[in-house]
């Protein structure tokens, strides 16, 4: 038995409708429109991290004078304004003709290169007054062009991963040498840079950093810099992927949400130590796992992307960071991979597949967009549910739920549970939607199909099978009967 009580337990604003959308540049072709224009009709983001893309922005003319073309980079936030979309943008990558060198680069990709043969530029710039009047005449631009008002709703963050060869300083290995006495001063500089040239421009401006990777020791040194140089930081932004492709294959740290909680409460405990814990914390990126242009073929555990144990991933997660005392600002889930596929089904990180069939994680962003800010308490006997019950002014209600156990595998048994409500709703309607692996679920079907290839009949069947749709619609009874199996994500509405 789940029993809703008619009790606020606290008010929560929505900080789990973000995503990364990765490449950037996907803005300009029509399969990352294709997505975006979906997600906007869907209401499944609300916030969408982009990088500013400056390597395709800055240029030296004839003359040596640092010139600025920002088409392409109109065309992309135009798009994102044009659907409604809130912006994080994440101010990189580095332009070859202010970079201290152009010999290291990096793919930060499956492939040899990264997005239309592009490569990312892991150097600190040769004159930091450069960064500066590069990250002041962008801000420049975008205010010009859309308002201070609309832009002061954006939040800005400086670079991204500094602490990793991937994304700086590539040339130099990942160890505690390299980290604390190379690539911490050179974004300490940078982010200084960036805040001043930010600054001029307007300080109704959020700006923030670093979109840490991992590295608590880097934290904590840059934290105590912003605060030794009295810098501007609204926010501070880290990623947040609970285990890696090495650690999933040899089973030393399988997918779970506590590692999830676990990592964000260090995140907690070395921004509080530094004095910074009244600061937003927001994660700009999360996921099960990292790797997100890694996909079965490293390694097996990845086809959990396809399946509703990422969708039930979600839910238990957002459950586990509203019942903290986390004040979570933001959770992105990293779309990254989605320019590698060859194939449907093969566990890259996005929300959809290549023939456009919508993955459970997917619909798992839709139902959860249908949660309300006032959430209530509840009261079940089995341990492997988890609740979000949430109610409106209007008294509507809409409950998140999913069943499932610490490791997310398929080891529970089938049970019936009945939800039921303190307060009186025999006058409303209910309408259920589920995702297991029964329902709303493509690479089930296409499993229990058993096809080997895929034409345009089975295109139809599997693209239907990934639209969220009602699997009930009744009037209110006392009792709301739900089947519930490993992995199940509902959501209930009461209206």
């Amino acid at each position: 038995m789940i029993t809703i009580k008619n009790e606020i337990k606290k008010r929560q604003k929505n900080f789990w409708n973000q995503c990364l959308f990765h490449p950037t540049d996907a803005v300009e072709d029509p399969w990352g429109k294709r997505i975006l224009d979906r997600i906007a009709s869907d209401g499944a983001i609300e916030t969408i991290r982009i990088y500013t893309m400056f390597e395709d922005i800055v240029y030296y003319d004839g003359n040596g004078i640092l010139c600025y073309d920002f088409r392409l980079s109109d065309l992309r936030l135009d798009y994102m304004v044009e659907k409604g979309y809130n912006l994080l943008l994440a101010y990189g990558g580095m332009p070859d003709c202010i970079s201290s060198t152009t010999a290291n680069k990096t793919s930060v990709s499956k492939n040899k290169t990264r997005y239309k043969g592009k490569m990312w530029n892991s150097a600190p710039p040769k004159d930091y007054a450069l960064w500066e009047e590069i990250c002041y005449e962008y801000t420049k631009h975008i205010v010009e062009r859309y308002g201070l008002e609309t832009v002061s709703k954006w939040s800005c963050q400086c670079f991204n991963e500094p602490d990793i060869p991937q994304f700086f300083l590539s040339e130099l290995p990942l160890s505690d040498e390299s980290v604390m006495e190379h690539r911490l001063p050179a974004y300490c500089e940078m982010y200084k840079a960036f805040e001043h040239g930010i600054r001029r421009v307007s300080d109704s401006i959020k700006i923030g950093g670093p979109a840490l990777s991992h590295r608590l020791d880097f934290l904590g040194g840059w934290l105590d810099y912003v605060k030794e140089n009295d810098l501007k930081l609204d926010f501070i932004s880290v990623h947040n992927y609970g285990t890696g492709i090495t650690a999933l294959n040899d089973g030393s740290k399988p997918a779970r949400v506590l590692n999830s909680i676990k990592k964000h409460q260090e995140y907690v405990d070395v921004v509080t130590e530094h004095g910074f814990g009244d600061v937003p914390l927001l994660a700009d990126e999360w996921g099960f796992s990292a790797s997100g242009f890694r996909n079965r073929e490293e390694c097996p555990a990845l086809m959990g992307r396809e399946t509703e144990m990422f969708s039930a991933y979600f839910a238990k997660m957002i459950h586990e960071f509203i019942n903290s005392d986390f004040k979570m600002e933001m959770l992105c889930i990293c779309l990254s991979g989605q320019h590698e596929m060859v194939e449907d089904f093969s566990g890259f990180r996005n929300f959809f597949t290549m023939n456009f069939f919508a993955k459970p994680i997917y619909n798992a962003y839709i139902l959860a967009g249908k949660l309300y800010e006032n959430i209530l308490t509840s009261e079940k006997q089995n341990e492997n549910l988890f609740v979000i019950p949430t109610k409106n002014e209007k008294g509507n209600y809409s409950v998140l739920l999913t069943y499932s156990s610490e490791y997310l595998e398929d080891d529970l048994p089938e049970i019936t549970e009945e939800l039921t409500f303190d307060d009186d709703i025999q006058d409303k309607k209910v309408t259920v939607y589920c995702i297991d692996k029964n329902t709303t679920n493509p690479y089930r079907l296409y499993e229990k199909m058993g096809l080997a290839e895929i034409g345009e009949k089975e295109i139809a069947l599997l693209r239907e099978e990934g639209n969220i749709k009602p699997v009930a619609e009744f009037d209110a009874k006392e009792k709301i009967s739900l089947k519930l199996t490993s992995n199940c994500v509902y959501l209930v509405e009461v209206k």
